[in-house]
């Protein structure tokens, strides 16, 4: 294998860049979620408009700032890595699902953070794996 290359295990990258690169990918992600979860705790006056619009009431504001600010610390830590990025998934499905069912606007960076946090899900597998069993 030559230095260009980049090869992938069950465990996550095998090469130096793309350990290197799937931890900026998992950093960026989580400093994304942790803003926007802080957001949402904090009662920024766009995010309660916009869980407004949802309809469900503003509780839900609060769970969602929780799970976003939960799965950005588990993508942090080494053994949760996974785990954080299928919970942030998840969370981001149903983010694009609300902009294109519920209440409009831009789905594209939820979309984009749903890629991500799937990459990353994908890449930690093995670790997923051995958090369940």
């Amino acid at each position: 294998m030559n230095a260009t290359t980049t090869s992938v295990s069950a465990a996550g990258p095998t090469s130096r860049w793309g350990r290197i690169g799937l931890w900026v990918l998992q950093i960026l992600a989580a400093a994304a979620f942790l803003a926007a979860g802080s957001f949402k705790l904090a009662g920024n006056e766009m995010m309660v408009q916009v869980f407004d619009q949802i309809g469900i009431g503003q509780w839900f504001r609060y769970v969602t700032g929780i799970v976003e600010i939960v799965g950005a610390v588990a993508l942090l830590v080494p053994f949760t890595a996974a785990f954080g990025g299928v919970w942030l998934a998840i969370t981001m499905l149903c983010a694009v699902s609300t902009h294109l069912f519920i209440i409009g606007g831009n789905p594209v960076p939820a979309i984009v953070l749903l890629l991500i946090t799937a990459s990353i899900a994908w890449f930690r597998r093995a670790s997923f794996r051995a958090l369940l069993g």
